[in-house]
Protein backbone atom coordinates (compact mmCIF):
# COMPACT_ATOMS: atom_id res chain seq x y z
CA UNK A 1 0.00 0.00 0.00
CA UNK A 2 1.42 3.23 -1.20
CA UNK A 3 1.77 6.38 0.77
CA UNK A 4 0.56 8.31 -2.22
CA UNK A 5 -3.06 8.03 -1.27
CA UNK A 6 -5.27 9.61 1.30
CA UNK A 7 -6.19 6.81 3.37
CA UNK A 8 -9.23 5.97 5.88
CA UNK A 9 -8.60 3.42 8.76
CA UNK A 10 -11.45 1.40 9.98
CA UNK A 11 -10.73 -0.04 13.33
CA UNK A 12 -12.93 -3.57 13.67
CA UNK A 13 -14.56 -4.62 17.05
CA UNK A 14 -16.02 -8.03 15.31
CA UNK A 15 -18.77 -6.78 13.24
CA UNK A 16 -20.03 -9.15 10.85
CA UNK A 17 -20.28 -6.44 8.07
CA UNK A 18 -16.94 -4.24 9.00
CA UNK A 19 -15.60 -5.86 5.26
CA UNK A 20 -18.43 -3.74 4.18
CA UNK A 21 -17.89 -0.44 5.49
CA UNK A 22 -14.00 -0.83 3.66
CA UNK A 23 -15.89 -1.39 0.64
CA UNK A 24 -18.37 1.72 0.99
CA UNK A 25 -14.72 3.86 1.38
CA UNK A 26 -13.33 2.26 -1.48
CA UNK A 27 -16.69 2.49 -3.69
CA UNK A 28 -15.62 6.26 -3.67
CA UNK A 29 -11.82 5.99 -4.91
CA UNK A 30 -10.44 6.48 -1.26
CA UNK A 31 -8.36 3.78 -0.02
CA UNK A 32 -9.27 2.00 3.38
CA UNK A 33 -7.96 -0.85 5.79
CA UNK A 34 -9.69 -2.61 8.66
CA UNK A 35 -7.23 -3.37 11.61
CA UNK A 36 -8.23 -5.38 14.48
CA UNK A 37 -8.66 -2.94 17.80
CA UNK A 38 -5.67 -3.94 19.58
CA UNK A 39 -3.64 -2.83 16.30
CA UNK A 40 -5.55 0.70 15.15
CA UNK A 41 -2.32 2.31 17.88
CA UNK A 42 0.27 1.20 15.61
CA UNK A 43 -1.90 1.64 12.36
CA UNK A 44 -2.46 4.96 13.09
CA UNK A 45 1.02 5.77 13.14
CA UNK A 46 2.00 3.61 10.24
CA UNK A 47 -0.49 4.39 7.98
CA UNK A 48 -1.34 7.86 8.74
CA UNK A 49 -4.44 8.04 7.75
CA UNK A 50 -6.70 11.15 7.54
CA UNK A 51 -9.64 9.85 9.22
CA UNK A 52 -10.78 6.55 11.28
CA UNK A 53 -13.82 4.38 11.52
CA UNK A 54 -15.05 2.82 14.16
CA UNK A 55 -17.00 -0.56 13.33
CA UNK A 56 -19.85 -2.09 15.22
CA UNK A 57 -19.37 -5.06 17.41
CA UNK A 58 -20.93 -7.63 19.40
CA UNK A 59 -19.82 -6.67 22.82
CA UNK A 60 -21.02 -4.13 25.19
CA UNK A 61 -19.41 -1.05 26.11
CA UNK A 62 -21.05 -1.96 29.60
CA UNK A 63 -18.32 -4.46 30.57
CA UNK A 64 -15.31 -4.00 31.69
CA UNK A 65 -13.33 -6.37 29.14
CA UNK A 66 -15.12 -4.99 26.05
CA UNK A 67 -12.95 -3.61 23.78
CA UNK A 68 -11.86 -0.03 23.35
CA UNK A 69 -10.47 2.27 20.76
CA UNK A 70 -6.74 3.39 21.79
CA UNK A 71 -6.75 6.24 23.81
CA UNK A 72 -4.40 8.37 21.52
CA UNK A 73 -6.70 8.35 18.92
CA UNK A 74 -9.07 11.44 20.37
CA UNK A 75 -5.84 13.25 20.59
CA UNK A 76 -4.89 12.81 17.15
CA UNK A 77 -6.75 16.13 15.43
CA UNK A 78 -8.20 13.04 13.37
CA UNK A 79 -12.12 13.32 12.06
CA UNK A 80 -13.44 9.73 14.02
CA UNK A 81 -17.24 8.15 13.18
CA UNK A 82 -18.49 5.65 15.40
CA UNK A 83 -20.86 3.54 14.03
CA UNK A 84 -22.86 1.21 16.31
CA UNK A 85 -20.48 -0.07 19.14
CA UNK A 86 -18.20 2.03 17.83
CA UNK A 87 -20.64 5.38 18.50
CA UNK A 88 -20.94 3.89 21.79
CA UNK A 89 -17.29 3.50 22.88
CA UNK A 90 -16.65 6.90 22.08
CA UNK A 91 -19.24 7.75 23.92
CA UNK A 92 -18.00 6.24 27.09
CA UNK A 93 -14.17 6.98 26.77
CA UNK A 94 -14.95 10.88 26.49
CA UNK A 95 -16.82 10.91 29.33
CA UNK A 96 -20.28 10.12 28.17
CA UNK A 97 -22.71 7.03 29.53
CA UNK A 98 -24.02 4.01 28.04
CA UNK A 99 -26.61 1.66 29.24
CA UNK A 100 -27.77 -1.61 28.92
CA UNK A 101 -31.69 -2.77 29.31
CA UNK A 102 -32.89 -0.47 27.09
CA UNK A 103 -35.51 -1.70 24.67
CA UNK A 104 -33.44 -3.10 21.75
CA UNK A 105 -33.74 -2.47 18.19
CA UNK A 106 -32.59 -5.02 15.41
CA UNK A 107 -33.76 -3.87 12.10
CA UNK A 108 -35.90 -1.29 10.27
CA UNK A 109 -36.01 2.14 11.82
CA UNK A 110 -36.86 5.61 11.22
CA UNK A 111 -34.63 8.72 12.33
CA UNK A 112 -35.88 12.17 12.43
CA UNK A 113 -32.99 14.46 11.45
CA UNK A 114 -33.16 17.95 14.45
CA UNK A 115 -30.05 19.75 13.08
CA UNK A 116 -28.37 20.65 10.21
CA UNK A 117 -24.69 19.18 9.94
CA UNK A 118 -21.82 18.63 7.33
CA UNK A 119 -22.61 14.48 7.62
CA UNK A 120 -26.00 15.11 6.14
CA UNK A 121 -25.20 17.53 3.78
CA UNK A 122 -27.05 16.85 0.28
CA UNK A 123 -28.36 13.71 1.71
CA UNK A 124 -30.75 14.71 4.77
CA UNK A 125 -32.45 17.54 5.67
CA UNK A 126 -33.81 18.80 8.78
CA UNK A 127 -37.40 17.77 10.23
CA UNK A 128 -37.67 15.29 7.80
CA UNK A 129 -37.73 11.01 8.89
CA UNK A 130 -34.96 8.62 7.15
CA UNK A 131 -34.93 4.90 7.16
CA UNK A 132 -32.05 3.08 8.59
CA UNK A 133 -30.94 -0.15 9.93
CA UNK A 134 -30.36 -0.88 13.17
CA UNK A 135 -28.92 -3.71 15.04
CA UNK A 136 -28.29 -2.49 19.09
CA UNK A 137 -29.31 -3.45 22.69
CA UNK A 138 -26.93 -0.89 24.55
CA UNK A 139 -27.76 2.93 23.55
CA UNK A 140 -25.95 6.69 24.88
CA UNK A 141 -27.52 7.57 27.51
CA UNK A 142 -25.01 10.55 28.19
CA UNK A 143 -23.26 12.61 26.03
CA UNK A 144 -19.45 13.58 26.56
CA UNK A 145 -18.82 17.33 26.98
CA UNK A 146 -19.18 19.07 23.72
CA UNK A 147 -21.86 16.72 21.67
CA UNK A 148 -24.70 17.40 20.73
CA UNK A 149 -27.92 15.25 19.17
CA UNK A 150 -27.92 15.70 15.27
CA UNK A 151 -30.74 12.99 14.54
CA UNK A 152 -33.30 10.51 16.86
CA UNK A 153 -35.61 7.72 16.25
CA UNK A 154 -38.60 6.43 19.18
CA UNK A 155 -35.78 3.97 20.75
CA UNK A 156 -32.74 5.93 20.21
CA UNK A 157 -32.65 9.50 21.61
CA UNK A 158 -29.06 10.02 20.77
CA UNK A 159 -29.33 8.23 17.23
CA UNK A 160 -26.56 10.42 15.15
CA UNK A 161 -24.46 12.57 17.63
CA UNK A 162 -21.48 14.77 17.25
CA UNK A 163 -18.69 17.27 18.35
CA UNK A 164 -18.16 19.16 15.35
CA UNK A 165 -15.23 21.00 16.43
CA UNK A 166 -13.45 17.89 16.87
CA UNK A 167 -14.73 16.47 14.04
CA UNK A 168 -15.79 13.74 15.96
CA UNK A 169 -19.51 11.79 14.81
CA UNK A 170 -21.47 8.73 16.06
CA UNK A 171 -24.51 7.38 14.53
CA UNK A 172 -26.12 4.15 15.95
CA UNK A 173 -27.28 2.65 12.92
CA UNK A 174 -25.50 0.84 10.21
CA UNK A 175 -24.76 3.15 7.56
CA UNK A 176 -22.51 0.38 5.87
CA UNK A 177 -25.38 -1.81 5.23
CA UNK A 178 -27.58 -1.88 1.77
CA UNK A 179 -30.72 -1.43 4.03
CA UNK A 180 -29.84 1.83 5.15
CA UNK A 181 -30.60 3.58 1.35
CA UNK A 182 -28.60 6.45 1.72
CA UNK A 183 -26.45 4.79 4.21
CA UNK A 184 -22.67 5.27 1.53
CA UNK A 185 -23.44 8.81 1.01
CA UNK A 186 -22.99 9.68 4.74
CA UNK A 187 -19.79 7.41 4.59
CA UNK A 188 -18.77 9.67 1.61
CA UNK A 189 -19.35 12.80 3.44
CA UNK A 190 -17.50 11.65 6.36
CA UNK A 191 -14.31 10.59 4.77
CA UNK A 192 -14.49 13.13 1.24
CA UNK A 193 -15.88 16.27 3.35
CA UNK A 194 -14.81 16.28 6.88
CA UNK A 195 -11.80 14.04 6.72
CA UNK A 196 -10.74 16.19 3.64
CA UNK A 197 -9.74 12.66 1.56
CA UNK A 198 -8.97 13.36 -2.56
CA UNK A 199 -10.76 10.09 -3.69
CA UNK A 200 -7.68 9.12 -6.11
CA UNK A 201 -7.41 5.41 -5.69
CA UNK A 202 -8.65 3.89 -9.20
CA UNK A 203 -7.45 0.24 -10.86
CA UNK A 204 -5.15 2.03 -13.24
CA UNK A 205 -3.21 3.93 -10.15
CA UNK A 206 -3.25 0.71 -8.12
CA UNK A 207 -1.77 -1.00 -11.34
CA UNK A 208 1.00 1.14 -11.69
CA UNK A 209 2.16 1.09 -7.84
CA UNK A 210 1.54 -2.77 -7.77
CA UNK A 211 4.25 -3.16 -10.58
CA UNK A 212 6.56 -0.80 -9.02
CA UNK A 213 6.09 -3.03 -5.84
CA UNK A 214 6.58 -6.28 -7.15
CA UNK A 215 9.55 -5.16 -9.70
CA UNK A 216 11.24 -3.90 -5.82
CA UNK A 217 10.50 -6.66 -3.82
CA UNK A 218 11.34 -9.84 -6.51
CA UNK A 219 14.43 -7.96 -7.91
CA UNK A 220 15.90 -10.22 -10.81
CA UNK A 221 14.55 -13.42 -8.79
CA UNK A 222 12.74 -16.18 -10.06
CA UNK A 223 8.83 -16.36 -9.30
CA UNK A 224 6.25 -19.53 -9.76
CA UNK A 225 2.80 -18.41 -9.79
CA UNK A 226 0.25 -20.96 -8.68
CA UNK A 227 -2.93 -20.82 -10.88
CA UNK A 228 -6.28 -22.35 -9.93
CA UNK A 229 -8.29 -21.51 -12.88
CA UNK A 230 -10.14 -18.51 -10.94
CA UNK A 231 -9.59 -15.47 -11.58
CA UNK A 232 -7.98 -14.12 -8.72
CA UNK A 233 -4.77 -16.16 -9.90
CA UNK A 234 -5.14 -15.37 -13.21
CA UNK A 235 -5.31 -11.53 -12.75
CA UNK A 236 -2.52 -11.95 -10.61
CA UNK A 237 -0.30 -13.58 -13.30
CA UNK A 238 -0.61 -11.41 -15.81
CA UNK A 239 0.09 -8.50 -13.15
CA UNK A 240 3.65 -9.97 -12.38
CA UNK A 241 3.95 -10.84 -16.20
CA UNK A 242 3.58 -7.48 -17.06
CA UNK A 243 5.86 -6.34 -14.25
CA UNK A 244 8.86 -8.94 -14.40
CA UNK A 245 8.13 -11.05 -17.73
CA UNK A 246 9.91 -14.13 -18.10
CA UNK A 247 11.63 -13.96 -14.58
CA UNK A 248 7.76 -15.59 -14.09
CA UNK A 249 6.54 -19.16 -14.32
CA UNK A 250 3.10 -20.07 -14.00
CA UNK A 251 2.23 -23.57 -12.88
CA UNK A 252 -1.21 -25.03 -13.45
CA UNK A 253 -2.01 -27.90 -11.18
CA UNK A 254 -4.44 -30.12 -12.79
CA UNK A 255 -6.11 -31.45 -9.70
CA UNK A 256 -9.04 -33.63 -10.76
CA UNK A 257 -11.37 -31.63 -8.78
CA UNK A 258 -11.85 -28.74 -12.08
CA UNK A 259 -14.58 -28.11 -13.66
CA UNK A 260 -15.96 -29.18 -17.56
CA UNK A 261 -13.27 -27.93 -20.07
CA UNK A 262 -11.33 -25.73 -17.82
CA UNK A 263 -7.75 -27.05 -17.84
CA UNK A 264 -8.03 -26.07 -21.58
CA UNK A 265 -9.56 -22.75 -21.32
CA UNK A 266 -6.97 -21.68 -18.49
CA UNK A 267 -3.91 -23.49 -20.49
CA UNK A 268 -5.27 -21.81 -24.08
CA UNK A 269 -5.53 -18.02 -22.51
CA UNK A 270 -1.95 -18.26 -21.18
CA UNK A 271 0.19 -19.85 -23.50
CA UNK A 272 -1.82 -18.90 -26.54
CA UNK A 273 -3.32 -14.91 -25.63
CA UNK A 274 -0.86 -14.39 -23.34
CA UNK A 275 2.44 -16.42 -24.20
CA UNK A 276 3.74 -16.63 -20.92
CA UNK A 277 5.78 -19.60 -19.59
CA UNK A 278 3.16 -21.98 -18.42
CA UNK A 279 3.90 -25.31 -16.53
CA UNK A 280 0.73 -27.52 -17.05
CA UNK A 281 1.12 -30.73 -14.20
CA UNK A 282 -1.13 -33.46 -14.97
CA UNK A 283 -1.87 -33.86 -10.99
CA UNK A 284 -5.17 -36.02 -10.89
CA UNK A 285 -3.98 -38.96 -9.10
CA UNK A 286 -2.14 -37.59 -6.62
CA UNK A 287 -4.82 -35.43 -5.15
CA UNK A 288 -7.70 -38.37 -5.67
CA UNK A 289 -5.79 -40.51 -4.53
CA UNK A 290 -4.60 -38.18 -1.12
CA UNK A 291 -8.43 -37.83 -1.14
CA UNK A 292 -9.30 -41.16 -1.00
CA UNK A 293 -11.81 -42.21 2.24
CA UNK A 294 -11.93 -38.60 3.04
CA UNK A 295 -15.12 -37.48 4.62
CA UNK A 296 -14.37 -34.30 6.83
CA UNK A 297 -14.44 -30.88 4.83
CA UNK A 298 -11.81 -29.28 6.41
CA UNK A 299 -9.46 -32.51 6.02
CA UNK A 300 -10.13 -32.44 2.35
CA UNK A 301 -8.98 -28.54 2.21
CA UNK A 302 -5.65 -29.09 4.75
CA UNK A 303 -5.19 -32.05 2.30
CA UNK A 304 -5.19 -30.30 -1.06
CA UNK A 305 -3.23 -27.29 0.36
CA UNK A 306 -0.21 -29.69 1.28
CA UNK A 307 -0.41 -30.96 -1.91
CA UNK A 308 -0.44 -27.88 -3.62
CA UNK A 309 2.81 -26.45 -1.75
CA UNK A 310 4.14 -29.80 -2.17
CA UNK A 311 3.63 -29.72 -6.55
CA UNK A 312 4.80 -26.11 -6.69
CA UNK A 313 7.96 -26.88 -4.63
CA UNK A 314 8.87 -30.00 -7.03
CA UNK A 315 8.43 -27.69 -10.46
CA UNK A 316 10.28 -25.13 -8.76
CA UNK A 317 12.94 -27.35 -8.41
CA UNK A 318 12.75 -28.43 -12.04
CA UNK A 319 12.92 -25.02 -13.86
CA UNK A 320 16.48 -24.39 -11.31
CA UNK A 321 14.82 -22.59 -8.51
CA UNK A 322 12.51 -20.28 -7.48
CA UNK A 323 12.98 -17.35 -5.30
CA UNK A 324 8.97 -16.55 -4.83
CA UNK A 325 5.92 -18.18 -4.96
CA UNK A 326 2.93 -16.15 -6.13
CA UNK A 327 -0.92 -16.34 -5.52
CA UNK A 328 -4.41 -14.60 -5.57
CA UNK A 329 -5.04 -14.26 -1.87
CA UNK A 330 -7.16 -11.15 -1.49
CA UNK A 331 -8.14 -8.81 0.84
CA UNK A 332 -10.90 -10.81 2.60
CA UNK A 333 -8.99 -13.56 2.54
CA UNK A 334 -5.99 -11.73 4.74
CA UNK A 335 -9.04 -10.13 7.00
CA UNK A 336 -10.71 -13.39 7.63
CA UNK A 337 -7.49 -15.40 8.52
CA UNK A 338 -6.89 -13.48 11.50
CA UNK A 339 -9.90 -13.74 14.44
CA UNK A 340 -11.09 -10.70 16.18
CA UNK A 341 -9.56 -11.44 19.52
CA UNK A 342 -6.04 -11.50 17.03
CA UNK A 343 -5.57 -15.05 16.86
CA UNK A 344 -6.02 -17.64 13.62
CA UNK A 345 -8.73 -18.83 11.90
CA UNK A 346 -8.91 -22.54 12.06
CA UNK A 347 -11.74 -23.16 9.51
CA UNK A 348 -11.52 -19.83 6.80
CA UNK A 349 -9.57 -19.46 4.28
CA UNK A 350 -7.35 -22.75 5.06
CA UNK A 351 -6.63 -23.28 1.30
CA UNK A 352 -4.53 -20.07 1.18
CA UNK A 353 -1.41 -19.62 2.67
CA UNK A 354 -2.14 -15.95 4.01
CA UNK A 355 -0.17 -16.89 7.02
CA UNK A 356 3.19 -18.17 5.68
CA UNK A 357 4.92 -21.00 4.04
CA UNK A 358 6.39 -23.90 5.37
CA UNK A 359 9.93 -23.52 6.72
CA UNK A 360 11.43 -25.97 4.66
CA UNK A 361 10.61 -24.30 1.46
CA UNK A 362 12.99 -21.59 0.16
CA UNK A 363 10.57 -19.42 -1.38
CA UNK A 364 8.77 -16.38 -0.31
CA UNK A 365 5.02 -14.87 -0.82
CA UNK A 366 4.04 -12.72 -3.64
CA UNK A 367 0.54 -11.42 -3.24
CA UNK A 368 0.09 -7.82 -5.22
CA UNK A 369 -3.52 -8.84 -4.69
CA UNK A 370 -3.75 -8.76 -0.57
CA UNK A 371 -5.27 -5.42 -0.84
CA UNK A 372 -8.30 -6.08 -3.04
CA UNK A 373 -11.61 -7.16 -2.67
CA UNK A 374 -12.86 -9.68 -5.51
CA UNK A 375 -15.00 -6.89 -7.48
CA UNK A 376 -11.58 -4.71 -7.47
CA UNK A 377 -10.08 -7.65 -8.64
CA UNK A 378 -12.21 -8.30 -11.71
CA UNK A 379 -11.98 -4.29 -12.37
CA UNK A 380 -7.98 -4.55 -12.31
CA UNK A 381 -8.29 -7.43 -15.19
CA UNK A 382 -9.98 -6.01 -17.35
CA UNK A 383 -8.11 -2.94 -16.90
CA UNK A 384 -5.11 -5.70 -17.52
CA UNK A 385 -6.50 -6.94 -20.39
CA UNK A 386 -8.37 -10.11 -20.21
CA UNK A 387 -10.74 -11.09 -21.98
CA UNK A 388 -14.44 -10.30 -20.21
CA UNK A 389 -15.43 -13.92 -20.19
CA UNK A 390 -12.41 -14.69 -18.40
CA UNK A 391 -12.98 -11.76 -15.90
CA UNK A 392 -16.40 -11.95 -15.51
CA UNK A 393 -16.10 -16.05 -14.14
CA UNK A 394 -17.96 -16.97 -11.04
CA UNK A 395 -16.09 -17.68 -8.45
CA UNK A 396 -13.92 -20.91 -7.85
CA UNK A 397 -12.55 -21.51 -4.60
CA UNK A 398 -9.05 -23.46 -4.59
CA UNK A 399 -10.19 -27.10 -3.38
CA UNK A 400 -12.18 -26.96 -6.46
CA UNK A 401 -15.60 -29.84 -6.87
CA UNK A 402 -13.91 -31.41 -2.86
CA UNK A 403 -16.31 -29.06 -1.38
CA UNK A 404 -19.17 -29.78 -3.67
CA UNK A 405 -18.63 -33.79 -3.31
CA UNK A 406 -19.50 -33.88 0.58
CA UNK A 407 -18.66 -37.03 2.15
CA UNK A 408 -16.21 -39.09 0.22
CA UNK A 409 -15.39 -38.26 -3.07
CA UNK A 410 -14.92 -41.10 -5.55
CA UNK A 411 -13.66 -40.22 -9.91
CA UNK A 412 -16.99 -41.73 -10.93
CA UNK A 413 -18.94 -38.79 -8.21
CA UNK A 414 -16.93 -36.10 -9.73
CA UNK A 415 -17.63 -37.19 -13.02
CA UNK A 416 -21.45 -37.26 -12.14
CA UNK A 417 -21.27 -33.64 -10.55
CA UNK A 418 -18.68 -32.22 -13.58
CA UNK A 419 -21.89 -33.16 -16.19
CA UNK A 420 -24.77 -32.19 -14.54
CA UNK A 421 -22.69 -28.87 -12.98
CA UNK A 422 -21.78 -27.62 -16.56
CA UNK A 423 -25.79 -28.34 -17.87
CA UNK A 424 -26.69 -26.03 -15.19
CA UNK A 425 -23.93 -23.43 -16.48
CA UNK A 426 -24.86 -23.67 -19.88
CA UNK A 427 -28.78 -23.31 -19.54
CA UNK A 428 -27.69 -20.49 -17.27
CA UNK A 429 -25.75 -18.79 -19.94
CA UNK A 430 -28.21 -19.94 -22.65
CA UNK A 431 -30.94 -17.85 -20.60
CA UNK A 432 -28.79 -14.82 -20.20
CA UNK A 433 -28.69 -14.80 -16.16
CA UNK A 434 -24.84 -15.59 -15.73
CA UNK A 435 -24.00 -11.70 -15.50
CA UNK A 436 -26.97 -11.36 -13.36
CA UNK A 437 -25.58 -14.23 -10.69
CA UNK A 438 -22.51 -13.90 -8.98
CA UNK A 439 -21.72 -17.32 -8.00
CA UNK A 440 -24.06 -20.69 -9.80
CA UNK A 441 -22.68 -24.20 -9.08
CA UNK A 442 -24.60 -27.71 -8.30
CA UNK A 443 -23.46 -29.63 -5.11
CA UNK A 444 -23.71 -33.69 -5.38
CA UNK A 445 -25.33 -34.37 -2.19
CA UNK A 446 -24.37 -37.92 0.02
CA UNK A 447 -27.67 -39.09 -0.03
CA UNK A 448 -29.04 -41.47 -2.48
CA UNK A 449 -33.02 -41.65 -3.15
CA UNK A 450 -35.74 -44.20 -4.52
CA UNK A 451 -37.14 -43.15 -8.11
CA UNK A 452 -39.01 -44.22 -10.83
CA UNK A 453 -37.43 -43.45 -14.72
CA UNK A 454 -39.86 -44.83 -16.82
CA UNK A 455 -40.17 -48.27 -16.11
CA UNK A 456 -37.53 -49.05 -14.18
CA UNK A 457 -37.38 -48.21 -10.39
CA UNK A 458 -34.18 -46.14 -9.74
CA UNK A 459 -31.76 -45.28 -6.78
CA UNK A 460 -29.60 -42.82 -7.05
CA UNK A 461 -27.73 -39.82 -5.72
CA UNK A 462 -29.84 -35.95 -5.59
CA UNK A 463 -27.88 -33.04 -7.01
CA UNK A 464 -28.78 -29.67 -5.56
CA UNK A 465 -28.50 -26.34 -7.44
CA UNK A 466 -27.44 -23.04 -5.81
CA UNK A 467 -26.60 -19.87 -7.06
CA UNK A 468 -26.42 -16.40 -5.34
CA UNK A 469 -26.36 -13.02 -6.02
CA UNK A 470 -23.51 -10.69 -4.42
CA UNK A 471 -21.19 -8.28 -4.65
CA UNK A 472 -17.77 -10.06 -3.61
CA UNK A 473 -19.35 -12.87 -1.54
CA UNK A 474 -19.22 -11.40 1.92
CA UNK A 475 -22.86 -11.60 1.95
CA UNK A 476 -25.70 -13.09 -0.67
CA UNK A 477 -28.86 -14.22 -1.31
CA UNK A 478 -30.45 -16.82 -3.42
CA UNK A 479 -31.24 -16.21 -7.53
CA UNK A 480 -34.90 -15.98 -7.99
CA UNK A 481 -35.49 -18.55 -10.58
CA UNK A 482 -38.40 -18.73 -12.21
CA UNK A 483 -40.10 -22.63 -12.35
CA UNK A 484 -39.62 -22.80 -15.72
CA UNK A 485 -35.93 -22.38 -15.16
CA UNK A 486 -35.23 -24.82 -12.77
CA UNK A 487 -37.71 -27.08 -14.49
CA UNK A 488 -36.01 -27.03 -17.50
CA UNK A 489 -32.42 -27.31 -15.78
CA UNK A 490 -33.77 -30.44 -13.63
CA UNK A 491 -35.20 -32.09 -16.80
CA UNK A 492 -31.94 -32.52 -18.63
CA UNK A 493 -29.72 -33.22 -15.38
CA UNK A 494 -31.68 -36.31 -15.16
CA UNK A 495 -31.82 -37.49 -18.29
CA UNK A 496 -28.19 -37.04 -19.86
CA UNK A 497 -26.52 -37.92 -16.28
CA UNK A 498 -26.63 -40.77 -15.41
CA UNK A 499 -26.12 -40.87 -11.37
CA UNK A 500 -28.77 -38.67 -10.76
CA UNK A 501 -32.32 -38.97 -10.49
CA UNK A 502 -33.78 -36.34 -8.38
CA UNK A 503 -32.76 -32.61 -8.70
CA UNK A 504 -33.18 -29.78 -5.93
CA UNK A 505 -32.45 -25.78 -5.60
CA UNK A 506 -31.35 -24.54 -2.50
CA UNK A 507 -33.33 -21.19 -1.65
CA UNK A 508 -30.92 -20.40 1.69
CA UNK A 509 -29.75 -16.55 2.04
CA UNK A 510 -25.66 -16.58 3.42
CA UNK A 511 -24.84 -14.32 6.32
CA UNK A 512 -22.79 -12.05 6.65
CA UNK A 513 -19.08 -12.49 7.81
CA UNK A 514 -18.11 -15.46 5.60
CA UNK A 515 -16.50 -15.53 2.56
CA UNK A 516 -17.14 -19.10 0.40
CA UNK A 517 -20.04 -21.24 -0.01
CA UNK A 518 -18.48 -24.43 1.07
Amino acid sequence: MTQAHDKILIVDFGSQVTQLIARRVREDGVYSEVVPFQKAAEAIRTMKPKGVILSGGPESVTTDASPRAPKELFETGLPVFGICYGQQTMAAQLGGEVEGGHHSEFGRAEIEVLTESPLFQGVWQVGKKYPVWMSHGDRVTKLPEGFEVLAASENAPFAVVADEGQKFYGVQFHPEVVHTPQGAQLIRNFVRDIAGCKGDWTMKAFREEAIERIRAQVGSGRVICGLSGGVDSAVAAVLIHEAIGDQLTCVFVDHGLLRASEAEQVVSLFRDHYNIPLVHVQAQDLFIGALEGVSDPEVKRKTIGRLFIDVFDEEAKKIGGADFLAQGTLYPDVIESVSFTGGPSVTIKSHHNVGGLPERMKMKLVEPLRELFKDEVRVLGRELGLPDAFVGRHPFPGPGLAIRVPGEITREKLDILRKADAIYLEEIRNAGLYDEIWQAFAVLLPVKTVGVMGDARTYDHVCALRAVTSIDGMTADFYPFDMRFLGRVATRIINEVKGINRVTYDITSKPPGTIEWE
